[in-house]
């Protein structure tokens, strides 16, 4: 996306072209490499990334903070008290903070909130979550998919829960990449009529599949994922929740079911005992601890393409 000031924000995956998601795989791919050689190249040095987070996070804040320092940047962590939509006009916080700040990495619970944002912001914005998506996630899922195959074309991705924020990425970014992408889940807790549209314009018709057969779903995937069954927000809706998605536990049962050469991915933190036994999560086929490094990676990528044109290497 690039807004009214001629800025590029990364706020979903749907506002990205499939191009511009297998340069941000080239440019993670090649700064891993750099990584794993021991080289640290400062390309960012000089700029500063803020981030600002109204919700908990592990992963997306210390990989983003990371990745900043090892490309030579720095970052600035905000809490509460900046006000972010407390003290004054949302334009007012962002049109003084873009003065400051090369990039700002916001995680919300409205999406709107962050459409907004990035609409005054004259630095980058990157959707670090929202209660609509989540794209870094998904950019950084089909990423190690990638990386642990060798390639994304022959895989099936069979997704096992709720159809929320994670959800809708993944399924978006397979419809970008032309992934397979089968969803087994209760009727309502589906895509919504919308979603599904959206999904289609992006060449999604022949590639989705929805079901409320984990089994049926899981058949001939070569990846099975799963999220919790109730995201931060939903707190309220645990006992109905746990009910409903009784039967969708991703267990050793279950794996068993899908191609031999499966992996399991999940977004994290899990809810252990809940959508996946302790034996699925840490058993030979998972890949989790993988999918989670791979976060400070993609972000990588990420910061580097959104920013490229300050940088000529790249």
């Amino acid at each position: 996306m690039v807004n009214r000031q001629g800025v590029r924000h990364l706020l979903t995956v749907e506002s990205l072209e499939a191009e511009e998601i297998r340069e941000i795989f080239r440019l993670a791919h090649e700064l891993k490499a750099r990584w794993r050689r021991g080289e640290y190249t400062p390309i960012l040095a000089g700029r500063v990334m803020a981030l600002l987070f109204e919700k908990p996070s592990l992963r997306t804040r210390v990989s983003f903070q990371a990745a900043m320092v090892q490309l030579g940047g720095s970052s600035l962590f905000l809490g509460e008290e900046t006000g972010l939509g407390k003290r004054e006009k949302l334009s007012d916080f962002v049109r003084v903070l873009c003065r400051y700040v090369d990039v700002v990495v916001l995680r919300a619970f409205n999406h709107a909130m962050v459409e907004e944002f990035a609409s005054y912001a004259t630095a980058s914005v990157i959707n670090g979550l929202t209660d609509y998506c989540h794209p870094c996630q998904a950019l950084a899922d089909l990423f190690t998919i990638e990386e642990h195959f060798g390639t994304l074309e022959g895989q099936k991705i069979a997704y096992i829960g709720d159809g929320n924020n994670v959800a809708r990425s993944l399924a978006m970014a397979c419809a970008k990449l032309k992934v397979p992408f089968v969803m087994a889940t209760p009727p309502n807790y589906r895509f919504s009529a919308e979603y599904v549209r959206r999904l289609v314009l992006n060449g999604m018709s022949e590639g989705l599949e929805v079901t409320d057969d984990p089994a049926k779903a899981v058949r001939a995937a070569t990846v099975v994922y799963t999220d919790v069954w109730t995201s931060m927000g939903q707190e309220s809706e645990s006992e109905r929740r746990r009910r409903d998605f009784a039967v969708y536990q991703v267990n050793e049962i279950l794996m068993a079911q899908a191609a031999p050469q499966a992996v399991f991915m999940h977004c994290m933190p899990a809810h252990r005992g809940e959508e996946v036994t302790d034996g699925v999560i840490d058993g030979p086929q998972s890949i989790v601890l993988e999918q989670a490094a791979n976060r400070l990676h993609l972000q990588k990528g990420i910061l580097v393409w959104l920013l490229k044109g300050l940088l000529p290497e790249f």
